[in-house]
């Protein structure tokens, strides 16, 4: 008895027990006399994660690319609104699929910039992140300029010759690897093509053979934030196109004295012309002056409608020699060197087709000369054979006088 009676109070108590801690039973038995548990559960908010804002570049950052993109992220939260701001200068700027910002506006040299950020977090609270870079200052910037010769700008949308090739000037000295690198040339008709410095600062580039009749040419120089010497940079991007209109080259030949004009691979006309006489003399400073008209593939530089024509121009300036001269108002001059090679009216010259006696340009007769200045364009091909003197790549624009195996910075 006095076993049991323990046995029945220490159930009783077991079941007080699980009364006073709110348990409750299944009212089923588990097993002999057992009984089901159910804990209970408690509504606890899991805890607030405060946002963390994460800016590129980082605040402090100096000397930062201006190609450099703006990133702002908000990690444990969403990003509201981001501003980047130079003084009165708004940089603009858009959320990413994933959530991050990113600038698209430019950024400038040498400015300081401020970003200010706001989130929310998982609660809605907002919180907000200041920073502030700033961008290289270069010692140097390179300016872009698109030429059509060593006398001419290109125009931009504007039609030239078949033997126009692309010439980009920059104001300063470059680094010749990172200025091609940054230079993008398309054509329509697509060709291959070759770059040719002409000097630190001015560089050229042709495809293999003369454009054809309707070729497209566009070029972009992306220079700005590239660093283009030991402290220069480009000073900002750069672009322009032309096109080429129908395909003209002539033949000047200095042995048959005639020169023959072929549009589109036709022949379209003929006339009697006189080349440079031969020979040579001494000029002022010591020079050697040659009076053949130099050989080889000229590019049209421009025209003159009358132009007054002088042997000082090329270094004789002796009156007493008999190779001084001055003439005025010369007519219908098309030029085709720097050096002062032109075709152009020649009604004085009695020997036209028949006998070589200018100082190197090309006579024609009137007529003929007025046809060459109404019908010819810059850029278009006068290319002068069986002269013993050879058209240097510098004197106008002699790209066409080198192979295009050879062409480059060694040409």
């Amino acid at each position: 008895m006095i076993r049991r009676r323990k046995v029945i109070i220490g159930a009783v108590g077991v079941a007080a027990a699980a009364t006073a801690a709110g348990c409750s039973s299944s009212g089923k038995a588990s097993g002999a006399g057992g009984t089901t548990w159910v804990e209970p559960v408690a509504n606890i908010e899991p805890p607030i994660v405060p946002v963390a804002f994460s800016v590129t570049p980082a605040t402090g950052d100096k000397d930062v690319s201006p190609l450099t993109p703006i990133v702002v992220t908000a990690a444990n939260g969403t990003l509201q609104t981001v501003t980047v701001t130079s003084g009165k200068t708004k940089i603009e700027g858009e959320i990413q699929s994933d959530g991050t910002w990113k600038s698209t506006g430019e950024l400038a040299y040498g400015k300081k910039y401020k970003v200010t950020a706001t989130a929310a977090d998982s609660a809605g609270t907002t919180s907000s992140e200041d920073a502030t870079f700033s961008t290289l200052k270069p010692a140097a910037v390179a300016k872009v300029t698109f030429q059509a010769n060593g006398m001419l700008a290109l125009k931009d949308g504007s039609t030239y010759g078949a033997g126009q090739p692309v010439i980009v000037a920059f104001s300063k000295a470059v680094n010749k690897k990172a200025a091609e690198k940054a230079i993008e040339i398309t054509t329509s008709p697509k060709v291959e093509g070759k770059f040719y410095w002409k000097d630190d600062q001015t560089v050229h580039w042709r495809p293999a053979k003369y454009w054809a009749a309707g070729s497209t040419i566009k070029v972009s120089v992306n220079a700005f934030g590239v660093k283009l010497g030991k402290t220069t940079y480009g000073a900002k991007n750069s672009s322009t196109s032309f096109k080429i209109g129908r395909q003209l080259i002539a033949i000047s030949d200095n042995r048959t004295h005639m020169t023959k004009v072929y549009i589109d691979g036709k022949l379209v006309r003929t006339m009697k012309s006189s080349l440079g006489k031969g020979g040579g003399t001494t000029g002022a400073n010591g020079q050697k002056i040659s009076y053949w008209t130099a050989g080889g593939p000229h590019v049209v530089l421009g025209k003159k409608r009358k132009h007054t024509m002088s042997s000082a121009s090329y270094g004789v300036t002796d009156k007493d020699d008999p190779n001084y001269y001055v003439s005025e108002n010369i007519e219908f001059c098309t030029r085709i060197s720097y050096s002062g090679e032109y075709l152009h009216a020649a009604p004085w010259n009695g020997s036209l087709g028949r006998a070589n006696l200018s100082h190197g340009c090309i006579n024609l007769s009137t007529a003929d000369a007025k046809w060459v200045y109404n019908n010819f364009r810059v850029g278009d091909i006068v290319d002068v054979k069986n002269t013993p003197r050879e058209l240097p790549i510098w004197n106008g624009l002699g790209d066409w006088t080198v192979s295009f195996d050879k062409y480059g910075r060694d040409a």
